[in-house]
């Protein structure tokens, strides 16, 4: 298949929103369309758009591979599209996506993947719109303290350490690394908690891959020893969670980060005991304020409640447990 005759046939995959005379359109990409928290930022990109009658919306699904999201941005490009939001596949390819774009003159909003500051650099209208990564990471250590000090059964083997697996999202992802490393890094240096980690795996921000990484932990040599469960997702909490039941050890507290809707019905109901808000609301506002900006030529915060620092805007987060639900 050439490459036009590839191009036409991925127009018929776009998922189409607002009205056919709307002046502005702008181009979407989501990584994938079937991670839990993408989708909510999706769908919430899609109810901020549909109060603008002026704005049509184009919304491709990369399904997690970075050659078809290129030729997806490809075919935005040809269809006249007046700002790019990409939900990158690999933060890597930034350079490629920005070269694209450049050629056109047409903006581009990063979201949720954090390309390389360089990267940004490299086009006056490129911007991001995410979190700080560390301090999910931060958060959830702050919560894991916290609860660790209110509940000393959960020392099982009395020794003063902290013995815990940690289920990780995809490698090199920079919120993976970050969360990775500082919530045990707060558990250490800010709450002088001793740790041990038993075991350490990616299950890809992934429900069935966490669940299958938790069963084979918990039949395992070590599995008697397992004191805290740390998801750097919720969706890998949920399959944490899955396991736990499925083994009978329950009583083995879970941490995860996203606060989606099914995680905090967990948190209400006791079978998770805490998570952190990556706030997937404000997230797709101010991707969809700053991407429509551009697209009608303002400057990207214009009358936006957006701090924007050095071409970035931080979405910050919030530790949620039992105590504040509500």
């Amino acid at each position: 298949m050439n490459k036009k005759t590839l191009l036409l046939s991925m127009l018929a995959g776009f998922a189409i929103s607002g009205v056919a005379h709307a002046k502005t359109t702008l181009g979407f990409t989501v990584y994938k369309y079937d991670d839990n928290f993408m989708s909510v930022v999706r769908q919430a990109i899609e109810s901020e758009a549909a109060t603008d009658s002026d704005v049509r919306l184009l919304m491709n699904d990369s399904q997690n591979n970075q050659s078809m999201q290129n030729d997806q941005i490809d075919v935005l490009l040809a269809r006249g599209v007046k700002a790019l939001a990409i939900n990158l596949v690999d933060p890597a390819a930034a350079p490629v996506v920005i070269s694209k774009a450049k050629l056109d003159n047409v903006p581009i909003v990063f979201y949720n993947k954090e390309p390389s500051a360089d990267a940004l650099a490299s086009y006056d209208k490129a911007y991001y719109v995410g979190t700080d990564s560390k301090e999910s990471g931060i958060i959830q250590g702050d919560l894991i303290a916290q609860h660790w000090a209110q509940n000393p059964d959960w020392d099982v083997n009395g020794d003063g350490k902290l013995q815990y697996v940690l289920l990780k999202g995809e490698p090199g992802h920079p919120d993976a690394e970050a969360r990775s490393s500082y919530v045990i890094k707060t558990l250490n240096e800010q709450h002088n908690i001793e740790t041990e980690e038993l075991h350490l795996d990616t299950g890809m921000w992934d429900t069935a891959m966490a669940k299958d990484k938790v069963d084979a932990w918990i039949s395992g040599p070590n599995g008697k020893n397992i004191e805290v469960v740390i998801a750097n997702n919720d969706a890998m909490a949920m399959g944490a969670i899955e396991s736990l039941k499925a083994a009978g050890r329950s009583e083995i507290p879970v941490f995860g980060v996203d606060a989606l809707s099914e995680a905090l019905a967990l948190v209400r109901s006791g079978e998770m005991q805490g998570t952190v808000l990556n706030d997937a609301n404000n997230q797709a506002k101010a991707t969809f304020e700053l991407t429509r900006n551009l697209a009608n030529g303002k400057e990207a915060g214009e009358g936006t409640q957006w701090k924007i620092i050095n071409k970035v805007v931080r979405v910050p987060y919030v530790g949620v447990d039992a105590t504040n639900l509500d």
